[in-house]
This record gives C-alpha cells, structure tokens and sequence, in this order.
C-alpha cells in the first residue's frame, strides 16, 4: 500500500504559546463592509465614478450553437452616429485564443462558434441608447451545425477535453465480484448557476507607455492582468488589476471574468478611452459557465453486514465548449470519490466531455460536491438493498485514526474526526429516535412523505496544483500606530479581509479597528494565486503573519534598547518584548509601557524599517497526476449534516423542516463570519440538490436564464429548525491560529437533504417486492420526486 505522510512545515504558522494579548481572533466582529452592504454604500465596479471620455461596451453573440460563420454584417452599426468602435477577431490578433489550462477558447468568435451567445462582434459607443441600436444592426451569418448537447453523445462520439485520468488502488474488479452482493447503476447530477448578485463587470483606463489599469470583478487579478497582456500583446508589467470587492463569486469569477476584462481592455487599448463593461442578469445566465453536470456510472460490491470491499466510479462531466478549469475539477473529483469512507479496493476514472454549451467553470466545492453526491447514492443504495439504516452503512465504512487511514490516492488521513463528528450528531440530532418516528408518520399519513438521513463529508483544503499554494502580503505599518494590508486574496463576502484583519491586529497587539485590508492589486501583490479552494485565509493569512513577524522583530529590538538602562542592570532583549492591547514592555518591568503608535513613530525616527512584504508557502503538497498518488492536500475540513425532508405525495414538492449541523473548522478566527459561511454554503448546497435546475432547449440554448426561470433557495426555503455546531477541536497546527478552511466544505453537506429524499422513497419502494430503486437522480426538483413517485406507485 503506498503511503505519503505530510510533511512537517518548514516554519509553523502556528506557535504553541499565543501571541501576547491577542484579542481580536476568535471574537465575533462585524465584516468590514457590513455597514456598505446593508446601507447600499458599498461600491462594486458600475459604482465607479464615470469618465468624461468613457465608453459603453457590449456584444453581439452566437445566434446558433454550432456552426460556421459565412459572413458579418457590421457596417451599418458601424456608421451609426454615437458608435465609436466594432470590434471582430481581426482586430484582436493572433492572440484571439486562451485559457487557463488549455489554449482552446476564442475571446471573439472566428470561423467557428461553439455555444449560443459566444461573443462574436464587441460594440464600443456613447451611451447605451446608441449601443443597444449598433446591437440590433449587426448580423452574424452562421451555416449551421448540429450542436452536442447531451453527455452521452459527446461519451459516444468521443468529444473529450483532456485525457481520461484515474485514482485507485487495489483491485476492484476482482473484489467486486467476490463479494456477497452487487449492486451498479448511473447516477446523474445537474449543474448549477453561480447566481451572484453582481454580474461580470469590468472598467479599464488607458495610461502612458500603453498601460491598462483594469478593474475587475474577479477572484484572480493575476490572471486578468496575465491574459489581457497576453491577448492584447503587452508585457505584463504594462497592465494592473485592481478588485475591491465582489458582489459574490462562488467559483464564476476566477476564470470567467477574463472576456468582459478582455472587451473592456481592447475597446480602452485601441481607442484610448476609458471602457465599461457590465453584464445584464441575462446575459451573465446565458453565455457564462457554471457547475459541471456528471453522469457516473458505478459498480459496488459489499457484504452483510454493509461493508463495502470494492467500488468503481467512472465519472463524466460536461465541460462544454471549451476546457476552461474542468480537467482541474474533474481532479478533484477523483480526489473526493471516497469522501468519508475507506474503501480498500478502488478505482475512480474521470473524463471531461465537450459539449456545445459555455465553457463550465469553477463552482464551490469544485467537482467535489459531484463526488460525494455520487457516493452517497450508493450507501443509501447499499442501505436499502440490505435494509438496514443508512447511518450504519456510513458508519461501518467510515475512515478510521489508526488503521484504515489511508486514501486511494495514498495519503495518510490525520487528525480525523468523521466518526465522533457523526456518532455526536446523531446523540444531539436525536436520529435513531426521528428514525423510527418518521417511519410510523409514514405508514399512517396519506399526504405528506417524510425522510430522514445524514451526510459526512471530508473535504481536502489546498490547491492541487503545487504551484498554486502560495502567497504574499504587504503590511505597512504607520506611524500613528495604524496598519495597511494588501494581499493577493479577493474580498467577495466571505469574510476573508475582515479574518486577514484580525489576525495582523493580533500579531501587534492593537485593535483590529487600526487595521484596515486595501483592494487587491496587482501592482501591490504580484503572481498571486486566484481567491479558490477555500484557502483563501490559510494562504493569505499566513503571508500576513509572516510579514508582521518580520516588522515585530524589528520594533521589538528596537523598544529592547529603550526599555533596558544601565540603572537597572537589565540586557537588552527582544525575547522580553510583548505586544498587548495597544501598548509595548518589558516583561521584565511591565509598568513601564510605551503605546504602539509612539513606538512606531520612535522607530521611524531611528530608521527602522516598519514595512515588510511577507511570503508563504503550504508544505507537504505533492500530488503526481499521471500516477494519481501523493499529499494533494494539506489537511482535511470535516462535518456532518443530519436533513429531514417533507414531501407532498401528489405535487412531489420538497421542503426541508429541520437541519442539525456540526463542523470541525479547528479554532475559529471569526465565529460570526464563520458559521455564516457555514449555513449560507449548506443552503446553497441544498439548493443544488433540491431545487435548482439549468434547463436547455433542443438548440442549446439556456430556457432557465433569469431569476423567473431558475430557482435559488429563498429565504422561506431556509429550514424552520437550523441547528448549526461547530465542533471543538485544535488539533490543527498547520494553518494560521489553528483554524480550518470553511469556504467550500459546508455546501457539500447539502447533499443530505437529497440523501433524505431518497431515504423517504425507499421506505415506499421496500413495500414493493424485490429491490426497486426509482433511481433518484440530483437535483431532487419537484418534477423529478414526482417521477419517482409515479414509478413507485406502478410497480
């Protein structure tokens, strides 16, 4: 068995003593732009003041899904008075194509248009009456083709995007079939809409030497800054990014905010005026990616007792037209295909598919939450086949601390909770109880069907790719004894400037009122990894510590030599210095104190550098792809959600009365920020599963483009009963004050409120003779509950 234990950190993070007077982490402060966002204050990218000079931009996109372009009409917009520029692929160059992983996506259309609404001609005017008339004079002249729009066909014509990767170990095949039982099926989940509440959004201003300053809605500002030099044929030094915050992002804005970055940035480049760019709701729905939909097909032989001794997953995704982040995501797939559970013979394929749809993207949980979806149908599937409560079946399978620790891909699983996480909830969920309770209601209830089941989840915190897991950060220390911080983190709402905060006011001791985080800009923070993988904090956090430990060493031996005297015979020494509640001593003789912001300003005085550029690294983070083995991650964020479901027996609509939820994110830096993130991710995982689903026409054309047509969960959605825990633990030594990532994990909990469904369905199917499984597929809309029903009640 191969196994790769993590490497110790090259410098902890984490002391095992705590910093002197640290008195911001783990209190609940407000966000830092709470106040904006309640009273409307706070600005996004439309807010920015406009420029005499500057121009409205949009586009004219694909009418079809597939097809050559024959021709172009422009000239009539062109001559339209008010329109100061119409763009082609022409005027791009030879840079016209890109992409984060694979160079296979057109900025503006070419010979070829892969999806509808794909950019094609970018209109540049004076004022959006003009633009929207210059739209409605263009014409694209398409010889259609017939668009792939369904998985299987892209599976069975062999339209992929990358190659077919795979993780196991052991034996599958073999066990599988020696094993007293077998099961198999395909099991599909939808894709989902990012819906953040700020669309694509992007401003660019022309400066000297062919400069662009761009400012962007986006979770990655070097990768703005890296393509529009790139298409645009600068040099990367010619071009800053700047994002002050995001209206939301949830996985939409670290690739995806690169074309309206682009349009903005070549309309300001060849014109030499400011350019806006801002999508409608619409259009944002319609021509940009989201969640990739999967279909697995699977294979699981297990025993009895519910053990399982061998699984297979083939997974497939949709990526759509073009390979955007998908072979990364599928990756991740692979990576969270045991989820909770130690399965000694696996074997996890994976391949993305090409289809005539918007390139799909990244997402929260990031081709996790397809995984454990996918593994949670086959427990309760093992579950129901035997008879037996799912919770065993979970249980039997869960990884254990010190055998049966280590996961396909050859990591060893440390500081792992999943068992006292899932047996504590069931005690404070009271499930065996509800359990027995929901069944009796069942069988005497003719309408409304309920369902009970709990989900675990085990999710790895890092990039997988190596080079990612990096970052740094600028503190600049004043000399009133305030602190500025800029880091390569983007602030989208998840709390991860106000995090940032506390921590550097911590490091010297003073209020985290006296430390304000700066937009992130490339210009300040170079070569930055995008804001994903829910290690924002883990990465940037720890740049900032790193910095302000540097800065802290300076003062400290600086305010050594004023605090020692010859008088009282005391040495200097800077391992004596503390910094606590906004004033600097001596150990030694602690009445004696100098205030923070007098030090600092002595300290100017004397010369002494009170900036510092803090860089940090994860360790331990090795993970080979082609052999599908090595230390992805750096530790694992774990919890458990217990979801009761009501369904209407004649509509099949769902509704979710009460979740019991418990996470381990270490020792939490904000306890406030935190369990929002907690509750919002799992709601919006509960969406996924539940409620929200993308629907196409024959032509590829998105029908479910607005906020009338797709379904997000509402507030009245949100369950009555909300009970949300964290789970005390600080075992965590490798990440900034103990604490775990808490970004993503959450959402992938959401799949218990499908688990619960299938849960209330099979109580009806086991009446039925034999083993009928309605094949409940995600998300668990109304329509597709009532699918199920109608199949139960005919056979």
């Amino acid at each position: 068995m191969n196994e790769f234990r993590p490497a110790s950190p090259e410098k902890p993070i984490v002391d095992d003593k705590p910093i002197i007077g640290g008195k911001s982490v783990g209190r609940t402060i407000p966000h830092d732009s709470a106040v904006g966002h309640v009273t409307g204050s706070a600005p996004y990218i439309d807010d920015l003041p406009r420029r005499v000079d500057e121009l409205y931009v949009d586009f004219v996109g694909s009418p079809v899904a597939s097809g050559a372009v024959t021709s172009l009409e422009t000239e009539q917009a062109s001559a339209l008075d008010g329109v100061v520029a119409v763009f082609t692929y022409k005027d791009v160059g030879k840079h016209n194509v890109f992409g984060p992983l694979f160079c296979d996506e057109p900025f503006l259309a070419a010979e070829e248009v892969l999806y509808v609404g794909q950019p094609v001609v970018l209109i540049a005017a004076e004022n959006e009456t003009v633009l929207a008339e210059a739209k409605s004079l263009i014409r694209i002249n398409v010889k259609e083709t017939a668009p792939v729009l369904e998985l299987e066909k892209a599976i069975a014509s062999e339209n992929f995007i990358g190659p077919k990767r795979q993780i196991g170990r052991g034996d599958a095949e073999t066990a599988i079939s020696g094993a007293t039982h077998q099961l198999s099926g395909e099991f599909r989940s939808g894709g989902q809409e990012q819906f953040y509440l700020e669309s694509q959004a992007a401003v660019a201003f022309p400066g000297e030497q062919g400069q662009l300053v761009v400012h962007s809605s986006t979770q990655n500002t070097t990768e703005i800054q890296t393509m529009v030099a790139e298409v645009l044929e600068l040099q990367m030094h010619q071009v800053v990014c700047i994002c002050k915050r995001m209206g939301g992002a949830f996985g939409g804005k670290e690739t995806q905010a690169v074309i309206p970055a682009l349009m903005a940035a070549l309309v300001a480049s060849k014109t030499g005026r400011a350019a806006r760019v801002i999508y409608d709701k619409d259009t944002d729905m319609s021509v940009t990616g989201k969640r990739h939909p999967y279909l697995c097909r699977w294979r699981v032989g297990f025993e009895d007792n519910g053990q399982i001794v061998g699984l297979e997953c083939d997974f497939f995704s949709d990526g759509g037209a073009a390979a955007d982040l998908s072979t990364s995501v599928m990756e991740r797939t692979l990576l969270h295909a045991d989820n909770a559970y130690f399965i000694e013979h696996a074997r996890f394929t994976g391949q993305v598919c090409r289809t005539n749809i918007p390139p799909n993207t990244a997402f929260r949980g990031f081709g996790g939450p397809q995984a454990v979806a996918s593994t949670e149908n086959i427990i309760q599937r093992v579950a129901e086949y035997l008879k037996v409560d799912a919770l065993d079946v979970r249980l039997k399978n869960a990884y254990g601390t010190d055998d049966r620790n280590v996961t396909p891909y050859g990591q060893l699983l440390t500081g792992n909770h999943l068992t006292e996480i899932m047996q504590t909830l069931a005690q404070t969920s009271d499930y065996r109880q509800r359990q027995e309770a929901i069944a009796a209601q069942n069988e005497t209830d003719p309408l409304w069907l309920r369902g009970l089941a709990m989900a675990p989840v085990k999710f790895g915190i890092s990039f997988t790719s190596k080079f990612l897991n990096q970052a740094n950060a600028l503190v600049n220390v004043y000399t009133d004894g305030t602190v500025q911080v800029s880091t390569g983190g983007t602030e989208m709402g998840q709390g991860l400037n106000t995090k940032i905060r506390q921590i550097v006011a911590d490091e010297f001791g003073i209020d985290w009122q006296n430390v304000i985080l700066m937009p992130t800009s490339t210009e300040k923070n170079n070569n930055t990894s995008p804001t994903a993988a829910s290690a924002g904090t883990d990465l940037n956090g720890a740049a900032a510590v790193n910095a302000c430990r540097e800065i802290r060493t300076r003062l400290a031996q600086f305010a050594a030599g004023l605090f020692a005297s010859t008088d009282d015979g005391l040495i200097p020494s800077p391992d004596h210095i503390c910094f606590e509640g906004g004033v600097v001593y001596d150990s030694r003789k602690p009445n004696e104190t100098i205030s923070f912001a007098e030090l600092t300003l002595k300290a100017r005085f004397e010369r002494v550098d009170i900036g510092a550029r803090g860089f940090y690294k994860t360790p331990g983070v090795d993970f080979n792809r082609e052999t599908g083995k090595g230390n992805p991650f750096l530790y694992f964020t774990q919890g458990a959600a217990v979801a009761e479901v009501k369904i209407d027996r004649f509509t099949g609509d769902v509704s979710v009365p009460r979740v019991d939820l418990l996470m381990d994110i270490g020792k939490s830096i904000n306890p406030g920020v935190d369990l929002g993130q907690i509750t919002g991710g799992f709601i919006q995982g509960m969406g996924w599963a539940t409620a929200e689903c993308l629907v196409y026409g024959d032509d590829g054309r998105l029908l479910s483009h607005s906020p009338t047509t797709y379904k997000i969960p509402a507030i009245t959605d949100v369950p009555i009963d909300f009970r949300c825990e964290l789970f005390p633990n600080e075992d965590n030594l490798h990440c900034v004050r103990r604490s775990k990532a808490v970004g993503e994990p959450p959402l992938l909990l959401g799949v218990a409120a499908w688990a619960a469904v299938k849960h209330a369905l099979a109580q009806l199917s086991s009446q039925l003779p034999g083993d009928v499984d309605p094949n409940l597929q995600l998300p668990a809309t109304g329509e597709e509950v009532l699918r199920c029903l109608t199949e139960i009640s005919a056979g």
